[in-house]
């Protein structure tokens, strides 16, 4: 997986290129990320990339020029996108990540700063993500996020695979909680049914956690999982009467 940044502040990224997973999968060539500054396609002798925005407003847009010739200096893969971190954009939660890690080799990730970009950029775009709802001083923080969510999700990161199938969002529910040694810390006990070594009875509690611990927190997930998880049913009923005739 190659990542093309376009961002005017790289040095933003070298602490999270060179520590943790990432870095360790950087090093393996499991991806590969390159930073491109805008302000290197600059045709000014002031190097600028913002200007004010037509009919008035508060603030500077980044212009269209040096963003379109960044991404354009590129090498296209076949399996490219095109990315542009803005709050307007679809959320970024974990099916997406997964998506962009299976089906593209190439990530253009674009960063927008000061009040956003000119928006002819979106031509070169092919989708927008953002990180929330609410705004930040630019786009490099979401870039970092939506890079370190897909990394790892690509073979060869993460040691143990299972580890990916079996947390928060895949199946649509959080992760049940977890505990380690010491067995009781200031009175608080890890729950017997874990120190039991009985792994049906375990798997049972946890997946109960799960939809209780969804259903409290996060009750607009926990809405979205019954009715894929009904959906599920009704289809499994159809099958199964089809079968007899």
């Amino acid at each position: 997986m190659r990542f093309d940044i376009v961002t005017l502040f790289p040095d933003c990224f070298t602490s999270v290129l060179t520590t943790g997973l990432i870095g360790k999968a950087l090093a393996k060539q499991i991806a590969q990320v390159h930073l491109i500054n805008p302000r290197d396609f600059t045709t000014d002798k002031h190097r600028k990339v913002d200007d004010e925005p037509y009919g008035g407003g508060v603030g500077m847009l980044m212009k269209p020029e040096p963003i379109f010739a960044a991404v354009e200096s590129l090498p296209k893969f076949h399996r490219q996108e095109v990315i542009l971190m803005s709050p307007q954009g679809q959320t970024m939660n974990q099916p997406l990540l997964r998506e962009l890690a299976t089906n593209y080799d190439q990530l253009v990730v674009i960063c927008g700063h000061y009040e956003g970009v000119d928006e002819r950029v979106l031509h070169l775009v092919d989708r927008e993500v953002s990180l929330g709802d609410f705004i930040l001083t630019g786009g490099e923080i979401p870039a970092m996020a939506l890079m370190n969510g897909i990394v790892r999700l690509l073979p060869g990161t993460v040691g143990k695979v299972e580890s990916l199938t079996a947390e928060s969002f895949e199946e649509g529910l959080l992760d049940y909680p977890q505990y380690t040694r010491p067995a009781v810390f200031r009175g608080w006990k890890v729950p017997e049914v874990l120190l039991s070594g009985n792994h049906a009875a375990i798997s049972k509690w946890r997946y109960e956690q799960q939809i209780t611990r969804t259903r409290l927190r996060r009750p607009d997930l926990f809405k979205c999982w019954q009715e894929k998880h009904r959906e599920h049913r009704e289809q499994g009923s159809r099958g199964a009467g089809e079968n007899n005739f």
